[in-house]
């Protein structure tokens, strides 16, 4: 049921983007800024309890917790330079859009390398000598 609400109030910013694009285009960005906000901020309840099973998950695996907090991390940024992007293509910036998505795969590869070390490491260490 929360999807079909959630894509009422998107049928409807989407009908009213459309009307107000006509006679004021900032006023259509702005709603849509709005809109995709209240949703993500909406869907951050449903994140957080994601992130809850995966915190029990990774401390009945004993892994290690600068681990898990990386790929958290990872996947904060994954979403958010998503999100970026798409307000910024919204706005018909696409040269800035494609920044935001470089600079979060940046930002991704340097959170990575310490897991990529380790798992390296590892495989050197299980290949006989």
């Amino acid at each position: 049921m929360e999807m079909v609400q959630l894509i009422g109030i998107a049928f409807i910013a989407t009908v009213l983007i459309l009307i107000l694009k006509e006679q004021k285009p900032i006023f259509a960005f702005l709603l849509a800024t709005f809109t995709g906000i209240m949703i993500f901020l909406y869907l951050l309840g449903k994140i957080s309890s994601v992130i809850q099973v995966l915190e029990d998950l990774a401390a009945r695996s004993d892994v290690r917790p600068v681990f898990f907090k990386t790929i958290l991390k990872i996947i904060g940024i994954a979403y958010i330079a998503e999100f970026g992007a798409q307000i910024v293509r919204d706005a018909g910036q696409e040269a800035i859009a494609s920044k935001i998505e470089m600079t979060g795969k940046i930002l991704i590869m340097v959170l990575a390398i310490p897991i990529i070390t380790v798992i390296v490491e590892t495989v050197i260490k299980l290949i006989p000598a």
